[in-house]
């Protein structure tokens, strides 16, 4: 008796972020998440775009989005940093740039 997959499964089909990537955004993370501003993450791996959301509430709609589009890596870059209401923030090819746009928020005047 031989077991049949009817959905053969290729690494190559879907984008994903990879381990260097995930640490630089994980690192935000965790550094939003001390500062009280974000609360829970979610992680995306379709075939043409690999999708890291943030949340302030679990049941709320993304407050953040961090994409990886390869497709865009020669014309627009290929990471994206899209807002509540889908307007992108910043994008290019370094993932460490790209992300700044969000540092900003951690910065604030002390009283």
């Amino acid at each position: 008796m031989s077991i049949h997959n009817p959905i053969p499964f290729h690494p190559t089909s879907q984008i994903a972020f990879h381990r260097t990537e995930l640490n630089m955004i994980l690192g935000l993370y965790g550094r939003m998440v001390a500062a009280g501003e974000w609360r829970d993450y979610g992680i995306s791996c379709l075939r043409d775009v690999a999708v890291f959301s943030v949340f302030r509430h679990t049941a709320e709609n993304p407050l953040y989005r961090i994409e990886k589009r390869p497709k865009l890596r020669m014309k627009q870059g290929q990471y994206i940093v899209l807002g509540m209401n889908g307007q992108i923030l910043k994008r290019g090819n370094d993932l460490r740039q790209v992300l700044r746009v969000l540092e900003r928020k951690l910065i604030r005047a002390v009283e």
